[in-house]
């Protein structure tokens, strides 16, 4: 008897044509892909330019499969093989010149600092942040950033989860929404109180879950509670196919700097920073705007 084969193309006849529906393409053929080609598919994902001037060898080395692997992935989506989609990745290249990726790699070519030297210690921590934080500016799709305003500022009460490392982001946006006029939950889990908590949620709130790779159990577990209860997901995590990407109903990319083992949070405080100063100045042109109406009709 022969054997299917394994991730037959979904599309033969209708390879993607641009940069925007080969993203969509791998997002949405990510959960039907074996686990090797989900490697490649997220490493494609997180690592744009790689694809674009890597070897299928070098590529692979890095996503950790075989350069087979590589080529399997491409005639998955509907090229004819690697040279094919590469070609696309060769035009996202050219619209994005000055990539994240080429500007942290200048900054890890500063070279590691001797034991002991906090000056330059501070220096490569503050390239590769600026890195991010420039990485953030250039990729965040305005329209997203746009929605995501639009969902806090409907919202009865806005609930916050993070864990371990991105925690302090949950506590910080927390803290601020609150100071800005606007009731915030966050869901912290005291006393092992994660279910209870994750009751209080309406489908009139909005859940910000935040986690980056390897993705905190406790997280995905009260986004998936806030799933079931249709209540709006906004995720700040580092990629398209992260396990809080597939609940949320809005996904926003933040990818941190990582330098000599430990990543910032640089680019994730200044995005809740910009949502919560966002937020309350619209929250200020709303009030100002009934406020005439209000004062003319009490004075007639």
């Amino acid at each position: 008897m022969s054997r299917k084969p394994r991730n037959k193309p979904t599309h033969p006849d209708a390879s993607p044509r641009d940069p925007e529906s080969l993203r969509t393409r791998i997002i949405e053929s990510y959960p039907r892909l074996s686990g090797r080609l989900q490697l490649i598919a997220r490493f494609a994902l997180d690592h744009p330019n790689d694809m674009a001037l890597e070897t299928v060898a070098t590529i692979g080395e890095r996503a950790q499969v075989q350069p087979s692997t590589v080529i399997r992935f491409a005639q998955s989506l509907g090229f004819s093989g690697f040279s094919q989609m590469q070609r696309i990745y060769h035009t996202m290249l050219l619209e994005n010149v000055s990539s994240y990726s080429e500007r942290l790699r200048h900054g890890l070519r500063m070279g590691e600092a001797p034991p002991g030297d906090a000056g330059q210690i501070l220096k490569e921590f503050c390239t590769t942040n600026i890195a991010s934080l420039n990485h953030l500016k250039d990729t965040l799709p305005l329209d997203h950033l746009q929605r995501a305003i639009q969902l806090l500022a409907r919202a009865r009460v806005t609930h916050l989860v993070a864990a371990r490392r991105s925690f302090p982001v949950a506590a910080y946006l927390a803290y601020a929404l609150n100071h800005a006029g606007c009731r915030a939950h966050l869901v912290n889990g005291l006393a092992g109180q994660f279910e209870e908590q994750c009751q209080l949620m309406e489908p009139r709130d909005v859940l910000v879950a935040i986690s980056a790779h390897p993705y905190a159990s406790e997280t995905q577990t009260v986004a998936a509670a806030a799933a079931r209860a249709r209540v709006p997901i906004i995720a700040l995590t580092d990629s398209l196919v992260s396990p809080l990407a597939r609940l949320a109903s809005l996904c926003l990319v933040v990818s941190e700097a990582d330098k000599r083992g430990f990543r910032s949070l640089t680019a994730n405080l200044c995005l809740a920073q910009t949502l919560v100063v966002a937020l309350a100045l619209r929250r200020t042109r709303e009030q100002s705007s009934e406020a005439p109406a209000g004062s003319a009709a009490g004075s007639k």
